[in-house]
């Protein structure tokens, strides 16, 4: 055994956790093991989009990239998270004995509230929900989103009366609070509590191995809960809930499935129980799900789709087909470009001539530029930006970047201290910021502006229904802010727009790289259960 089975993992603390444990029963079976924690899907590029390669999951879309890259070779997951149908390539590999399965109410205070009319309950999960005002109507639901940690903190700092959580999941990391009930009437997420192990379908010496993991009662119990969910959720995030489970009576093996779907606010609800001996449950899936949709079924998941096309966040520079699919599937995405970009007219003599510093803070001054003049024919000996993405655009298309920061900012603090000469050539738009030109100035290095392209604003007005907005630079918060309130959450790409931001927006959330897909990936977090 010489291969080393590298172990893909998030890296939240629960991630962390079930891949641990992986590793720690595959070493005990003799493998050579290695976690590999992947943190984003930012500079994972493949030659299709996703959507081509049927990538659809959250929580597993990272990882599927990574195995189909060869970064990994197996993928450790709540199974709960896991798309009913997987990536072409990518396989189940296993199933690990399940832990438990049930939801959990932690209190504040005491349980009194169980009683009475009023309640206030959080919880980011469209199922436990439904479930919750359907057996407390009178109560409301707050939403609660985030890792374990911040939900129990948000808990805890907030005036309600509880949260529902996995099980699983707090006792897993060791936060179970004291103050618990176990919710045994709530029907529990499709394998809720068990985790799943993928894998690449060619890869026959991993399968191997991770053969020897799995639990096959686990197996049989979840795979036949997430067929109920797959015949039932008909492309809408629906509140479902399905449990199998097997038991001994009379020496017969038996399974049973309870499956349940509600409308979001829990008024309507539909369910189905079946029980078939182990071994005769080839249809049990197919057959609880039809009951349900045979008795009303179809008609509330059609209103739910209608429902579901409201937009959640808006983002106010178009969304590609592959960003698109970086989207949680609960996310409902719009999107337009609230500013447009056109290039200036500038002498060509201008650009040819040698400049000793040169400052360029976005892909458009670079674009605009090469609309006008060749990179050969460009002279610049010390090239500075801002943003990743602008520097690898720069060293693609023109040359070597000097140096590079996160913010116009601390760019223009480097400049103060680090500058050859002290005079720079600052390629920006109509509409920029006054920081890094200020900065210079107050520091006696004289700031030489040549706008390269115009910035328009061509915002449009929102409806209420949408949550978050997404932002891309200080002219997208002005262009937005023309025609709608700031009563929204705004998720910033870096901190320059993030500074903007905070002048209008109450809750101002920050991507924690630069670029768009960490700014999508900020999105999805909030959206997280």
């Amino acid at each position: 055994m010489t291969k080393v089975i590298r172990i893909g993992t998030r890296d939240s603390e629960l991630a962390l956790w079930q891949a641990t444990t992986v590793k720690e029963q595959l070493q005990a079976l003799g493998y050579q093991t290695q976690l590999i924690p992947v943190k984003s899907t930012g500079d994972l590029v493949l030659d299709k989009p996703l959507y081509e390669l049927g990538i659809t999951g959250i929580f597993t879309k990272t990882l599927d990239l990574a195995m189909l890259k060869g970064e990994i070779d197996i993928a450790v997951h709540s199974m709960k998270d896991v798309p009913t149908a997987l990536p072409k390539g990518i396989v189940q590999a296993a199933v690990l004995e399940r832990a438990n399965f049930l939801d959990l109410l932690v209190y504040k205070n005491n349980q009194e509230f169980l009683g009475h009319r009023e309640g206030i309950i959080a919880t980011g999960s469209l199922r436990r929900k439904a479930q919750w005002l359907n057996r407390y109507p009178t109560h409301s639901t707050t939403d609660l989103r985030g890792n374990i940690n911040s939900r129990l903190q948000k808990l805890e700092d907030n005036d309600w009366n509880g949260a529902i959580f996995a099980a699983a999941g707090l006792q897993r990391i060791g936060l179970e609070p004291e103050n618990t009930i176990g919710l045994t009437w709530m029907i529990p997420a499709p394998a809720q509590g068990a985790i799943m192990v993928a894998a690449l379908a060619s890869d026959a010496y991993v399968l191997e191995a991770c053969a020897q993991l799995n639990h096959e009662p686990s197996e049989i119990c979840t795979g036949i809960e997430r067929e109920f969910l797959s015949i039932l959720e008909g492309g809408c995030t629906a509140p479902i809930g399905a449990l199998a489970t097997i038991k001994t009576n009379d020496d017969l093996e038996e399974i049973t499935l309870k499956g349940v779907l509600l409308t979001v606010d829990g008024r309507q609800k539909l369910e189905a129980e079946f029980t078939v001996p182990l071994g005769e449950h080839q249809n049990l899936a197919k057959e609880s799900a039809n009951s349900i949709l045979s008795r009303g079924g179809k008609r509330l998941i059609s209103e739910m789709q209608e429902v579901e096309r409201k937009t959640t966040v808006f983002s106010t520079k178009k969304i590609t087909p592959e960003q698109q699919q970086l989207f949680t599937d609960s996310i409902r995405v719009d999107s337009d470009d609230f500013v447009k970009i056109s290039p200036s007219r500038i002498p060509e003599a201008l650009l040819k001539k040698p400049i000793q510093n040169v400052v360029i803070t976005s892909k458009n001054a670079v674009e605009s530029l090469l609309t006008i003049v060749t990179s050969d024919e460009l002279q610049f000996e010390n090239i500075y930006c801002v943003g990743r993405k602008t520097k690898r655009l720069i060293e693609q298309r023109i040359g070597k970047v000097t140096h590079s920061e996160n913010s116009a900012k601390k760019l223009a603090d480097y400049l103060v201290e680090f500058i050859e000469g002290t005079e720079v050539t600052y390629f920006c738009s109509n509409i920029r910021l006054d920081e890094l030109p200020s900065v210079l100035k107050d520091n006696n290095i004289t700031v030489n502006e040549i706008e390269t392209y115009k910035t328009k604003h061509d915002p449009v007005s929102l409806d209420a229904s949408v949550e978050g907005i997404l932002f891309y630079s200080p002219s997208t918060i002005e262009s937005y802010l023309l025609k709608n309130k700031p009563d929204k959450i705004a998720y910033c790409i870096g901190e320059t727009t993030a500074s903007i931001a905070r002048k209008y927006f109450d809750d101002v959330r920050v991507a924690r790289i630069p670029d768009s897909e960490s700014l999508i990936e900020l999105v999805n977090e909030s959206y997280s259960n």
